[in-house]
């Protein structure tokens, strides 16, 4: 295994595959960034009760791009969302890497069409999507995403992999932008942001009405479910009323605009469309990973009756 990128997504994806028992080795040009990653991983590790000494001696780290994809069977990339950087480093790895690898980028909304439009034909039918989220060493899914190009046995083996590894693949059968679960999330912030932009409410009730309400099923009963368990004769009447008013903009909000040229970035900057102390904004974190390492230990088994991935 290869993983380009040491960064966050980059060392979570190769803390799962070195867990695994693949050997693993994890690229990035930027030293400092590649040097700490073990550390990372260690306190990931000893944060979900598992000793980290097998692990990382599985982990070998890679300042040279040849060195890291050097007899590798799947390359997966995490760099920055940048069009024209994934595409360059593509071109980079086709060319070192072993022309029976499976190339697959770990892109969060770009069409892998457009990462791989450069390459040769040889390598785009090599060329996959695998989108983890994030901490992807704690949450189960990952998008794989085929082009036009891709070919069925590359598809079908990294659906396979993935899963040997632990995690829990979906198959996209065409590559939209933001795939599935970015298309559908952030569906709700537009109609979110748009919420607080128009005065109905502030940042915080946002978040305390999905937390507590719709938000408590969605771990038990997807929107599909929901959908059949209130009736769609219900679900269409809901519809034709709450539809007409809902946001549609085909561009990003003004208030994201707004606080933006106000500096406020998020939780790096203390301010986002919340406020936040460097306090409270460790403690989302950790809470989210003791959340999801409590989820991931309680897990059932897949549904026997689920439908085909």
């Amino acid at each position: 295994m290869a993983v380009i990128g040491a960064g966050l997504m980059g060392r979570g994806i190769a803390q799962v595959f070195a867990a695994a028992g693949h050997e693993t080795a994890l690229g990035d040009a930027d030293g400092d960034v590649l040097r700490a990653a073990p550390g990372h991983i260690a306190r990931n590790l000893e944060q979900m009760g598992e000793e980290p000494g097998a692990i990382l001696a599985r982990l070998r780290l890679r300042a040279s791009l040849d060195e890291a994809v050097a007899g590798a069977g799947i390359v997966i990339e995490a760099a920055p969302e940048r069009i024209e950087l994934k595409q360059r480093l593509f071109a980079d790895i086709a060319a070192a890497a072993p022309r029976s690898a499976i190339l697959a980028s770990n892109t969060s909304v770009i069409p892998i069409t457009r990462i791989g439009q450069d390459l040769d034909p040889q390598a785009r039918s090599r060329l996959v999507g695998t989108h983890w989220w994030n901490p992807p060493h704690l949450v189960p899914l990952v998008e794989v995403v085929r082009t036009d190009h891709t070919s069925d046995a590359v598809f079908e083996d990294t659906f396979a992999l993935l899963r040997a590894a632990g995690k829990s693949p979906v198959k996209v059968l065409q590559d939209v932008p933001g795939f599935i679960g970015n298309r559908l999330q952030h569906a709700l912030w537009r109609e979110a942001i748009a919420l607080v932009q128009r005065g109905v409410c502030d940042a915080q009730t946002i978040d305390q009405v999905v937390k507590q309400s719709f938000g408590m099923r969605l771990p038990v009963l997807g929107p599909m479910e929901n959908a059949d368990l209130v009736g769609l004769e219900l679900t269409r009447e809901v519809h034709r009323i709450l539809f007409p008013d809902l946001d549609g903009g085909k561009e990003p909000s003004p208030l994201l605009g707004e606080l933006l040229g106000r500096g406020h970035l998020g939780m790096r900057t203390g301010r986002g469309l919340r406020a936040w102390t460097p306090a409270q904004a460790e403690a989302a974190r950790e809470r989210l990973a003791l959340h999801l390492i409590a989820l991931r230990a309680s897990a059932p088994p897949a549904d026997p009756e689920a439908g085909p991935a």
